[in-house]
Formats: C-alpha cells, sequence, structure tokens
C-alpha cells in the first residue's frame, strides 16, 4: 500500500462520479471548466466544497484503514473504523476514525484500546474535469484558493478539540496515545502548537500521510516532532510500534509548587523507580 499521492486523489474522484456522484458535487463549475479547488488568480471562493466533504471523508476513513491493517496485524491487533467507547467519550455521533484494537469490533472497551487515530484529510491538489470523466492534475496546493487537511485552521481546532474530550474523560485515556493524520504540512502558526501538544502529552503527533504534497518548499517536521511528514510505510511500522510498546501515561495538573514538592517527596521514597511513578501518578491524581 503506497502513502498519498495524487494517483491517490483521482481515485478518489474517478470512484465517486462510478458511484453517481454529480461533477457538481464534487468541483467547481468555473468559467474554464470543473476544477477541484478555485486555480489562483481565477474568479471565485476558494472555501472546499461541503457537499464533497462526506464524501471525501468517507474514502479517507477506508483508505486509512486501509493503509494501516497490515501494520496493526504485525503489532497483533486490528484496525478498526468508527469506534464507539462510552469510556472515552466517543459515541456514536463523535466515534474514533480509526483505532487499533485488541478486538475487530466497533464497540470497544478503553482497555482493549492501543491507539487512536483522528483523520483530518481531504482533496490536497487541483484537478481539472473534462469530458468523458477524465481527470488531470493542475497544480499542487500552492497554485489554488483552498486550504485543505492539516492547512485548514478549522481542521485543526476539530483535531485538538476532540483529543482534549478524550484526555478528560477520566483515567481510561492516559495511557492511549493520539495522532491526528492529515495529507498535507501544516502552517507556520500551529508549529509550536503542534510541539507544545506533543511534548505536554496531549496528542502524541500530527502525521502527514502525504511524502510529496508540493514539488516547491514546505514544512517537513516541526523542531520537537509534534508535526513529521512519513517518507515510507516501514516509518509508519516503528513509530506506531514504539507508541504502543512503550507504557506511557498522561498527566496533567495545576498545583501550587509545595503541593507539588510533597507529592515528590513521597513518591521518592518508593523502592524503584517504576514504584515512584505509580505512587506520582497516584497523587497527583488524587
Amino acid at each position: 500500500m503506497k502513502l498519498w499521492n495524487n494517483e491517490t486523489e483521482i481515485q478518489f474522484f474517478t470512484e465517486a462520479l462510478k458511484s453517481f456522484a454529480s461533477p457538481e458535487q464534487l468541483f467547481y463549475n468555473l468559467q474554464g471548466g470543473y476544477y477541484a479547488y478555485v486555480p489562483k488568480g481565477s474568479d471565485g471562493e476558494g472555501q472546499t466544497l461541503q457537499s464533497r466533504n462526506t464524501l471525501i471523508g468517507k474514502f479517507t476513513e477506508k483508505w486509512s484503514k486501509t493503509l494501516f491493517e497490515p501494520i496493526a496485524r504485525i503489532l497483533g491487533l486490528y484496525a478498526v473504523n468508527d469506534v464507539v467507547c462510552d469510556e472515552l467519550g466517543l459515541t456514536k455521533k463523535s466515534s474514533a476514525d480509526l483505532a487499533f484494537c485488541k478486538t475487530n469490533k466497533v464497540n470497544q472497551n478503553a482497555e482493549n484500546i492501543k491507539l487512536l487515530f483522528e483523520i483530518k484529510m481531504s482533496v490536497v491538489s487541483n484537478y481539472k474535469l473534462t469530458k468523458p470523466n477524465n481527470i488531470s492534475f493542475v497544480g499542487d496546493y500552492k497554485q489554488h484558493k483552498g486550504n485543505p487537511s492539516l492547512l485548514r485552521s478549522d481542521s485543526m481546532l476539530k483535531a485538538i478539540g476532540k483529543s482534549i474530550n478524550i484526555r478528560v474523560s477520566g483515567i481510561a485515556s492516559t495511557k492511549i496515545p493520539v495522532i491526528i493524520l492529515g495529507n498535507s504540512p501544516i502552517t507556520e502558526s500551529y508549529i509550536r502548537k503542534a510541539d507544545f501538544l506533543k511534548t505536554s502529552g496531549v496528542i502524541q503527533g500530527f502525521w502527514s500521510l502525504n511524502p510529496r504534497p508540493t514539488g516547491s518548499n514546505f514544512i517537513r517536521m516541526t523542531p520537537q516532532i509534534g508535526f513529521q511528514t512519513i517518507e515510507t510505510t516501514e516509518t509508519l511500522l516503528q513509530l506506531c510500534r514504539g507508541l504502543i510498546d512503550n507504557d506511557t501515561n498522561y498527566f496533567s495538573s495545576m498545583i501550587t509548587k509545595t503541593e507539588l514538592g510533597n507529592i515528590i517527596s513521597i513518591a521518592s521514597r518508593e523502592t524503584t523507580n517504576i514504584a515512584k511513578a505509580e505512587k506520582f501518578l497516584n497523587l497527583i491524581r488524587s
């Protein structure tokens, strides 16, 4: 399975048209023809077509599952779409787009979920439709007016909000890594935010599955690797393995230095590092 590329996007349009989606649902009908995005220098708004959102959303969730299924299998797990777990605040209306689980079913207990993915992917480059159903590449995301995937501020904010909702759902969420999947770079304004969210433990990373979204320069990775561009499926495997094999714990608090010092003092009386860590976590959450 290849990572995201222009051929993947052409595949989406081809399949959508075969499934009786109309050109008007997928493309802007401009004076020069049907375009996936409004080219720069042309008249028209630059927002993404709302009618395309649901279609590309379903496509990217299915595509991501297909990409991650062999990785999950190697790790002894299942890749499952639309996972529901009340303990984590994941309802039918706000389910996990994709998760690695011990069992192959939608309804899960928190203890069976080992890795959560929120998918924020879309059509990145621009394409032109010419009849009969011929789709050709026009230019990358820097040559149109749209803001696809992780370049959209609202996509980033929704992903962050959902991750925080999972983190504040209770103790069950503290051991489950959360990854945001995209297929574009991020903007400069989110470099520090992505790194802070990773170093603070709220989100374990923003990953772009599109190695070459443009032929020119783009943000490939942030200083603290809060965001990174995935270049190979082998890298994807190693990253997932690291997140699942490492026994990490999320913790967060706002207390006085006196209280914190007291917690550290009590925890330090334990005989092993593991016991000290467990005591510290229990005290900071109590």
